[in-house]
């Protein structure tokens, strides 16, 4: 039976197949940033309401989120199919979003020509501002997701990679605040907060020494100054801490932050480190579910045999791993057959044309399938199964 319910899930996805990768293509082509996916979520919203979802858009009083739900008479298992729409500023959708978004998407179309029959409410959660604005987390705490049984979605990679093991994150926004001055006529008079900058950074190049390498600091200074003949005022930059869990963030934002304060304490600039979202978590993995997906993924010709160093995208911060915290859910990484990475112009180009639609028919069944399966598993059963099975 299972073996029947999957190909018409997969029949599915295939008639579908030419609105998927027109609305991949749309989104690639209009990128938007977090918290600003104005076009690009209600281009989803209408794809799922075009085929008998009900949407509710905006949703919990955020702008670019939706939920779109396919509710049968008699509902046993609640699957909810995760997707992302946001670009990266000055690199487009150098993360894949476009198929993230169309991945999800069609996988629950998919899954929905079943879910009256199997008693599966099929959802899709449209989540914006996951490059850094924690668009999830902010949902979170509205109250989404609660009702979900299970939660998945497939993020592109330059290969296949079933089990994701991000980082959890910090983001910060740095500022100092000096005093302006003629550089050559008055220095004495100025306090240099580009300097207080230059201390940080020194301080945490000295500090990656007794770092475990299950953590990463990185950022860039957004502002230096405006003239080489005046003491800047006021710099800024935007600065990432990840670790491997939660607990381990915290211990690490401590040693990074008195790098900040002593670039402070040596300039005499005034530091504020405000936070750009909430932490992201580290990705509780659905171990059993996972199997699930990757069996199904072989079964369409998906290939997971990849060198250590082709495996380490893995370990980017997602906030899908807060969500996991919650719920049952999966995020593995689909290949695009790219030799660039994520977060590289090459990358961005590798997420349009052959290979990349052959990903989003894979990514979308293979996540439809899954959850099929995971369902079928551990929803009660009705009594008539109950009485079959005696």
């Amino acid at each position: 039976m299972s073996n029947d319910v999957k190909a018409r899930i997969a029949d599915r996805q295939r008639a579908i197949d030419d609105e998927l990768i027109a609305l991949s293509n749309q989104l690639h082509a209009d990128p938007e940033l977090g918290w600003q996916e104005h076009r690009s979520s209600r281009a989803v919203a209408d794809l799922l309401r075009a085929h008998g979802f009900v949407v509710e858009q905006p949703y919990l009083g955020l702008e670019t989120a939706f939920r779109a739900v396919f509710t049968p008479s008699q509902s046993r298992f609640t699957v909810g199919f995760l997707a992302e729409y946001d670009a990266l500023p000055g690199l487009g959708h150098a993360c894949g979003h476009n198929l993230i978004a169309t991945m999800s998407a069609g996988g629950a179309i998919a899954l929905s020509e079943v879910a009256e029959e199997q008693g599966i409410t099929v959802t899709v959660v449209g989540t914006p501002a996951e490059e850094g604005g924690g668009g999830k987390i902010e949902l979170l705490e509205r109250g989404a997701f609660t009702e979900l049984d299970f939660a998945l979605m497939a993020h592109p990679a330059p290969v296949d990679v079933a089990e994701a093991e991000p980082f959890a994150v910090t983001h910060w926004h740095v500022q100092y605040e000096g005093h302006a001055a003629h550089a050559a006529a008055y220095p004495e008079r100025g306090v240099n907060a580009n300097d207080a900058f230059l201390v940080a950074q020194l301080a945490m190049a000295l500090l990656r020494q007794q770092l475990p390498s299950t953590v990463r600091v990185h950022g860039v200074q957004t502002r230096g100054g405006e003239a080489p003949n005046a003491i800047p005022e006021r710099t800024e930059g935007r600065w990432y801490v990840r670790a491997t869990t939660t607990e381990e963030l915290l211990d690490l934002e401590r040693r990074v932050e008195a790098c900040f304060e002593a670039g402070a304490v040596a300039t005499g600039a005034k530091l504020t480190i405000t936070p750009e979202s909430k932490r992201y978590a580290e990705m509780r993995t659905d171990t059993e579910a996972l199997a699930h997906y990757k069996t199904n993924a072989l079964a369409l010709g998906r290939n997971f045999d990849v060198s250590p160093a082709q495996a380490t995208m893995n370990r980017a911060s997602t906030d899908m791993g807060n969500v996991s915290q919650l719920v049952n859910a999966i995020h593995p990484y689909i290949g695009v057959g790219s030799t660039a990475s994520n977060h590289q112009p090459a990358f961005a180009e590798a997420c349009v044309g052959e290979i990349a639609e052959q990903t989003l028919r894979d990514g979308a069944t293979a996540l439809a399938w899954t959850a099929f399966d995971v369902a079928k598993r551990r929803m009660t059963p009705t009594k008539a199964e109950l009485t079959e099975e005696n």
